[in-house]
């Protein structure tokens, strides 16, 4: 077997991109559709998007992305976690957590050294997860405004 391998996504890897929230979809029972290799293309030259890939060989087997969020108390940013999803043939094995040590080691170059993710309250293993990691649950409730 091949050694897992885990990067972040740039300008170029849109196909990458593409296939990997696609099996993020699949892996969170969404439904899904699919986006044009311009905008993903564009959506990976910002700045304030980052978007990892766990592959093993050619197979996409895992997958994050996030968002700088710039604050205004402070001449800083934070890092929103939007999504991590991995396989489920692949999950227990480390690779999510390698995914966030690769979001944080690289937010940390780039001086940002704080980071949050929502997790459903009845998603019980996200919770087990994040505090697994060392994150610090925080009491919020997320509102939606949809049109």
């Amino acid at each position: 077997m091949s050694e897992l391998d885990v990067r972040r996504l740039v300008r170029g890897d849109a196909a990458t991109a593409r296939i990997m929230v696609e099996m993020m979809a699949r892996v969170f029972e969404e439904d899904y559709e699919q986006v044009g290799q311009d905008y993903v293309d564009d959506l990976l030259g910002r700045e304030n998007f980052w978007a990892f890939a766990a592959s093993i060989g050619p197979e996409i087997i895992g997958g994050l992305t996030a968002h700088t969020l710039p604050m205004t108390r402070s001449q800083s940013s934070e890092l929103f976690i939007y999504d991590l999803a991995v396989r489920p043939d692949h999950q227990r094995q480390g690779i999510a957590s390698r995914l966030v040590l690769e979001l944080r080691a690289a937010a940390a170059a780039e001086g940002i050294h704080e980071i949050f993710v929502p997790a459903d309250n009845e998603d019980v293993h996200a919770l087990e997860f994040y505090r697994a990691l060392g994150a610090t649950a925080a009491p919020v409730t997320f509102f939606t405004f949809k049109d």
